[in-house]
């Protein structure tokens, strides 16, 4: 089953912006930002695997033959796997939180395919370790695995409620973030099992001076779950990299403060490579 991918603008004439969605969302959250992101340049938005409408849900409706994807698929390898097989032209990848950690992975991989990178609240590492002090504490994590076996729905919304606590107009991007998730259901919970396990065991600080494409990274001043200083570590490591940090965002600026996000991004693309 290949991924599904929205089309916006999509002409062929210049190199595309790919959006990638975090753990637990889909390519639903990005609608209106790629709308307007498409005003500039052609905009493609995926659903990872086991997200959104990447998932066989027909295959899965009859619990007596349920289908079970191999683990592997839910893996970052995985993952990038997938991406890379259907994605073999010149393109920028924007990918928020998680979706960042996936992109640089594949910057890594396909340095001939991603020709810039935009890094949304994204981290290098999103555990906390001895010598990490900018990501969450592994308790926490270990927390979000056993509660999602016990209830994936319950386990989502509070993950949705730390990405926004501190933003401006929390209340009103929480609500947002609800009723997208829900406008395409719930992942299938192999996807959120595997998601955690990239949170949990990713560290690509090392590779970081490796990825040497362009890349804006963007943080949310009042981020709770991937500090700024995280973003600053990024781009202070990345050899050619920038970081803006929009002041009154939380998780989600691109939801939050879309305007000046949009800017961001669109001066971003606009620039001249050496």
């Amino acid at each position: 089953m290949s991924l599904h991918v929205k089309r916006y603008q999509y002409d062929g004439s210049r190199a595309p912006l790919l959006l990638i969605h975090g753990w637990g969302m889909h390519g639903g959250l990005w609608n209106d930002v790629a709308e307007t992101l498409a005003q500039h340049f052609p905009v493609l938005v995926v659903d990872l695997p086991g997200h959104g409408n990447s998932i066989d849900r027909d295959k899965r409706q009859d619990t007596r033959d349920k289908v079970q994807e191999p683990a592997s698929l839910f893996s970052l390898d995985g993952i990038v796997d997938r991406l890379s097989a259907q994605f073999d032209e010149p393109l920028a990848v924007c990918g928020w939180s998680m979706g960042g950690q996936i992109a640089m992975r594949w910057a890594l991989r396909d340095t001939g395919i991603i020709e810039r990178l935009v890094l949304v609240t994204s981290t290098p590492c999103f555990a906390e370790r001895s010598d990490w002090q900018f990501g969450m504490p592994q308790e926490t994590l270990r927390q979000f695995a056993a509660d999602l076996e016990l209830d994936h729905s319950a386990t989502l919304r509070r993950f949705l409620g730390l990405q926004v606590r501190g933003t401006e107009g929390e209340r009103e991007m929480l609500a947002v973030l609800r009723e997208r998730l829900a406008s395409r259901g719930n992942p299938d919970p192999d996807a959120l099992r595997g998601g955690l396990e990239i949170l949990r065991d990713l560290d690509l600080r090392d590779a970081l001076p490796e990825i040497k494409q362009p890349a804006l990274v963007i943080a949310g001043e009042r981020d709770r779950l991937s500090p700024p200083q995280a973003s600053r570590y990024l781009a202070q490591t990345m050899p050619n990299a920038r970081v803006v940090e929009i002041k009154g965002a939380a998780h989600a600026p691109f939801l939050s403060h879309r305007d000046e996000f949009v800017k961001q991004v669109v001066d971003f693309m606009e620039e001249k490579q050496a």
